[in-house]
């Protein structure tokens, strides 16, 4: 077993023709998938604030446990919409190890930052975590962050960036068993590329995920 529990890989071909899916999960739909409670809770999805919308929307606070640590490297670029986008991102990766943390997808913030395929492919993701009896304890290193900013309103991106494991373990919840680290160093690293877009509440709402575990952008 990997340090964190697996993602499945997704071949780079597919993924440019299909619909990405979150965290490596597969895209199809079941009924469960489509009742994430408050997977659209940050608002719609179809247009961004103009200038004269309304002050900024409160982000829900989100709570992890002391050895449950995310390191973000990168940011400061002076650009405005790179930094949302990235400060939103964030707020999604936190805000599925709340999930993890809290057992319960019903959190607000899960709905606030992930919408759409996004939603539904790491409540999967999230979900076997419940299933195994496990949670996960250490590091995580988010780094080489690139934004790429698109559409005539600035209210669509793309945002890859690799992710460093070795630091973090799959925990067992009854035992409070901490998983061995991995031999192969490569095992510990994913790369991500994902899609976000601005919704009519300003909020930088991740739509889709394709991650691939141990691959050489990350080297």
């Amino acid at each position: 077993m990997v340090n964190r529990r697996s993602l499945p890989a997704v071949p780079l071909a597919v993924a440019a023709v299909l619909s990405l899916s979150a965290c490596g999960g597969g895209g199809e739909k079941s009924a469960e998938d489509d009742r994430i409670a408050g997977a659209d809770g940050g608002g719609s999805t179809s247009a961004a604030p103009g200038p004269s919308a309304s002050p900024e929307v409160k982000r829900p606070a989100i709570k992890l446990p002391k050895d449950m640590k995310n390191v973000f490297e990168g940011g400061g670029t002076g650009d405005p919409v790179v930094e949302a986008v990235l400060r939103d991102s964030e707020g999604r990766i936190n805000s599925l190890d709340e999930a993890i943390h809290t057992r319960s997808l019903e959190r607000p913030a899960f709905g606030f930052y992930n919408t759409g395929d996004a939603a539904r492919g790491a409540a999967v993701w999230v979900q076997g975590f419940y299933d195994d009896k496990i949670t996960w304890t250490g590091t995580v290193r988010y780094y080489d962050r690139k934004v790429t900013v698109e559409g005539r309103k600035k209210d669509k991106a793309t945002l890859s960036y690799c992710a460093d494991e070795s630091k973090a373990f799959n925990k067992e919840l009854k035992s409070g068993k901490v998983s061995d680290a991995v031999d192969g160093s490569g095992d510990s690293l994913v790369f991500y590329h994902t899609r976000l877009v601005k919704n009519d509440k300003g909020v930088w709402q991740t739509t889709d995920v394709y991650s691939k575990r141990g691959t050489s952008p990350c080297q």
